[in-house]
């Protein structure tokens, strides 16, 4: 990057994922905890439970997807309580393949992506109506 180039808006973020990985023989009790807890706290849409490699991920998982207003609170509460789960956090912009490897934040240990699975280019992927509804406050 060019030191005079701009500085990337904020807006370019249009949502968030969470990909929460477990292995099904061993974390899986811990991942179906932990999105219970997130489903009884906060306004996400939890995502279908992919007990195999699916698409880039190289590891059993599933996501959370949110809008931008819940990462404040959201992704500092996750970093509290993954356990022993690994938690990839990643904006959603129009580059799906520098959003999984360049600009995601990792929660526990870092696993493998496999970008060359990820377009470089697709359309802004708004944050779905949540599927969940909160009883509990973080």
């Amino acid at each position: 990057m060019s030191e005079h180039a701009a500085p990337r808006p904020y807006s370019e973020i249009a949502s968030y994922h969470a990909h929460v990985y477990y292995d099904p023989a061993t974390t899986r009790g811990e991942a179906e905890r932990l999105r219970q807890w997130i489903g009884e706290r906060f306004s996400v849409t939890l995502g279908r439970w992919h007990d195999v490699k699916v698409g880039p991920h190289d590891q059993a998982m599933y996501q959370v997807a949110f809008a931008t207003e819940v990462f404040a609170e959201f992704v500092p509460w996750l970093m509290l309580n993954h356990g022993k789960l690994s938690v990839l956090v990643h904006p959603n912009t129009t580059n799906p393949r520098r959003d999984h490897l360049v600009d995601p934040l990792w929660i526990g240990p870092a696993l493998l992506v496999h970008g060359d699975k990820l377009p470089e280019e697709s359309e802004l992927e708004h944050a779905p109506a949540p599927n969940t509804q909160p009883t509990r406050r973080p």
